[in-house]
């Protein structure tokens, strides 16, 4: 066992997610802005949380509109996605310099990225002050994803996806690794034989 060392409380949680999220300002312009603090939350109803500074344009479309969605970039966009959190929506069309197709959500009044894999379009549920975000907690009323991110099953192939994440403190972006094993059986062999 190696010993640790204390550093204190920090936003440190491997991998992050890299989010991005779609919204319409009071205009109907689209915008986009890039998270790393998101996640699912809850199954039922099946909803993700994304948490965005009240300083962020994002954060007023959200709570005019109480919409959003969520694209999943794959490793050919880390630019854009990168690009989408480090500049402002108000000034500049980010669609537009990035080269990427804005595209109306069909369940919900927000816009997704036409290019990235995989979207989720959600409805807001909550919108929580925290501090120095507000998290907003969408129901996900629909999921698309490309034909080539899925398997002959029909299920989400994360190999196929791309997938990246935000390592929070390097301030770097990673590619997902390869499957180790398989979820909910891997753990069986350490039961005890009795069960």
């Amino acid at each position: 066992m190696q010993a640790k060392r204390s550093l204190g409380g920090h936003t440190l949680l491997y991998p992050t997610p890299v989010l991005v999220v779609g919204s319409y300002d009071e205009s109907d312009k689209p915008d986009v802005m890039t998270v790393a603090w998101g996640g699912l939350c809850s199954s039922k109803p099946p909803s993700i949380a994304v948490s965005v500074r009240p300083s962020r344009l994002t954060h007023a479309n959200i709570l005019h509109h109480r919409a959003f969605t969520v694209s999943i970039p794959g490793e050919e966009h880390v630019q854009a996605a990168d690009f989408f959190g480090i500049t402002s929506g108000r000034d500049l069309d980010k669609f537009e310099l990035a080269g990427l197709t804005a595209v109306a959500a069909e369940h919900v009044h927000a816009p997704y990225v036409g290019e990235f894999p995989v979207v989720l379009e959600c409805r807001l549920l909550h919108a929580f002050d925290l501090g120095a975000h507000t998290q907003f907690v969408g129901e996900i009323v629909d999921v698309k994803v490309d034909e080539r991110a899925l398997t002959s099953q029909g299920r989400l192939d994360l190999s196929a996806v791309g997938a990246i994440s935000f390592m929070p403190g390097l301030e770097a972006y990673h590619a997902l690794g390869a499957k180790l094993a398989d979820a909910f059986a891997v753990g069986r062999a350490l039961r005890p034989s009795h069960e």
